[in-house]
């Protein structure tokens, strides 16, 4: 199990690799990724920042959390901070188990806990030239727009 806030790309292939055993039936693999439209405005990037040292603490709670309550060790979390482009992933959850039914479950926890729990937040950057704070809350299983936080012209 292993858990990291990273600056760098992150490698799906590197993480299906860590959590591979031959005991496992099933792995399951979440990327979270930057969309080119959000809230019907048009994007054309994202900032993430993180309070890290909680960011990291809170991260490796929910890893070890979903470990117990589903029987597995074999997790890997990875949440990039910095700027990224479309399409390049934000997030990445792999989770391998005996069973596919526990490895969607325990990846879907982790995602849930983590939109929740964990300290990081994305500066949008629209088309327009414009940026915003989103702050967001769970709805019904979806993200919605709760506040802008803060907002200015591109710099």
């Amino acid at each position: 199990m292993r858990t990291a806030i990273v600056e760098r790309p992150i490698d799906p292939q590197q993480l299906l690799g860590e959590v591979a055993r031959s005991a496992n039936g099933a792995t399951v693999l979440f990327l979270g990724t930057v969309r080119e439209v959000n809230d019907g405005r048009e994007v054309s990037g994202m900032e993430y920042s993180a309070y890290r040292s909680m960011a990291e603490r809170e991260l490796a709670d929910i890893a070890r959390e979903a470990a117990e309550r589903f029987d597995t060790r074999d997790i890997v979390v990875e949440h990039r901070i910095g700027t990224l482009e479309l399409g390049e992933a934000s997030v990445a959850i792999a989770v391998a188990h005996p069973h596919r039914g526990a490895a969607y479950e325990a990846n879907r926890y982790i995602i849930e806990q983590l939109k929740q729990r964990v300290p990081i937040w994305k500066l949008e950057h629209y088309v327009d030239g414009t940026r915003e704070w989103v702050a967001v809350e769970r709805r019904e299983g979806r993200e919605e727009r709760r506040e802008v936080v803060g907002s200015g012209g591109a710099a």
